[in-house]
């Protein structure tokens, strides 16, 4: 039988790191389901190794990486891609990963696929502030211009790549562990262990607290909404000075955990208005929860009036305008339709359906599919 041997190469994956690493778990164990498919994983790792088909190339760890390895030398990495000969490469990352890809290309003389996962140019003024932006623009340009095809995970993402002048972008989501992430898991003790009462309109974030999720707009939405509502804040590098109606659980926690607590809740409230792709909002609402979020980034595609509403980005007042208007409303048959919209759109059996036909029409084995605008 005729094997496509497919291999996914990335620095984005620790023990606690998210989007890319929770894609790359749920793509490696449906595509081992398939037949006439094989699927190696390149990740950083302390030293050489193979298990299950996922190889861990030597990396140095970062320092306050929280798990992340950054790689510094390109040989390794194409070397094991040149053992493993594979038909196909996606490359995870715009680093030195990337670029490995590039040079096995060259000596393989096989597609590579480009998954752009994080707006890189917008990152980096984040970080470092806007005068590097046109530096990175121009980075990313003639990195992605090198791919055969470039996947989006939203049309926000595409649209940005395309402006820069990348060809051949089309939009592909990511999808939701629906077995994880489900209504069954509520746990109707949870308001008992937070101290709040039964009748106390439950609201909870999960993720990184980093600067773009904007934090600071919940607590002030909170202060406003006040008593009859709480918040539970759950994840790493959460603030600690926070008003009395807002719980804080920090630190990572395993999707389990987190899907409990969602599944427990009324609702998601999410500030952040510079997401690729918003994961977190359609793991809630695969918990059977409706969403109130701003109406910035990939959330204008992912939420409509049917699983919640969006609001004016950074503006307290708002957001808990918001948050009122969704109890008003009947929040339990939003929350239902959440989570059948998901289960129609988001499961990772039809992410990875989709993939494999970009897969086959990069290797000339299907018919293309419609490039992104």
């Amino acid at each position: 039988m005729f094997i496509v041997h497919i291999a996914d190469i990335t620095m984005f994956y620790a023990p606690a790191s998210g989007g890319v690493r929770t894609y790359l778990d749920a793509k490696h164990r449906r595509l081992a389901l398939k037949p006439g498919i094989r699927h190696s994983l390149l990740v950083p790792g302390a030293h050489l190794s193979e298990h299950d088909g996922i190889f861990k190339v030597p990396a140095p760890a970062l320092p306050f990486g929280k798990g992340y390895r950054f790689p510094l030398r390109l040989a390794p990495w194409r070397n094991v891609l040149h053992d493993l000969q594979p038909d196909l490469i996606e490359v995870g990352d715009p680093y030195l990963t990337a670029w490995a890809a590039l040079d096995a290309r060259r000596q393989l003389d096989v597609p590579v696929i480009g998954f752009y996962h994080s707006d890189l140019p917008l990152l980096v003024s984040n970080r470092m502030g806007p005068w590097f932006t046109p530096n990175v623009e121009a980075y990313v340009s003639k990195l992605y211009g090198n791919f055969d095809r470039v996947l989006a995970p939203s049309k926000v993402m595409a649209d940005k790549l395309t402006g820069l002048g990348v060809r051949n972008v089309f939009v592909q989501p990511l999808g939701v562990d629906l077995q994880t992430f489900t209504p069954d898991v509520r746990d109707p003790g949870l308001r008992a262990e937070l101290g709040i009462g039964e009748d106390t309109r439950l609201l909870i974030f999960a993720g990184r607290g980093s600067k773009e999720k904007n934090l600071s707009v919940l607590l002030n939405c909170m202060k406003r909404l006040g008593d009859g509502y709480h918040l539970l804040l759950v994840g790493s590098g959460m603030p600690a000075n926070v008003p009395d109606n807002v719980t804080v659980v920090d630190g990572f926690r395993p999707a389990q955990h987190v899907a409990r607590l969602m599944a427990s809740a009324d609702a998601l409230l999410h500030g952040g208005d510079q997401e690729t792709f918003g994961l977190v909002i359609l793991e809630a609402m695969a918990c059977g929860i409706p969403v109130v979020a701003v109406a910035a980034g990939a959330f204008t595609e992912i939420v409509d009036e049917r699983c919640g509403l969006l609001c004016a980005p950074n503006n307290p007042k708002a957001m808990a305008d918001a948050v009122r208007e969704l109890f008003g409303a009947d929040s339990r048959r939003l929350g239902a339709q959440a989570r059948q919209h998901v289960e129609q759109h988001y499961a990772w059996d039809t992410v990875v359906d989709s993939l494999l036909g970009h897969y086959h029409a990069v290797l000339g084995t299907h018919k293309p599919m419609l490039a992104h605008g």
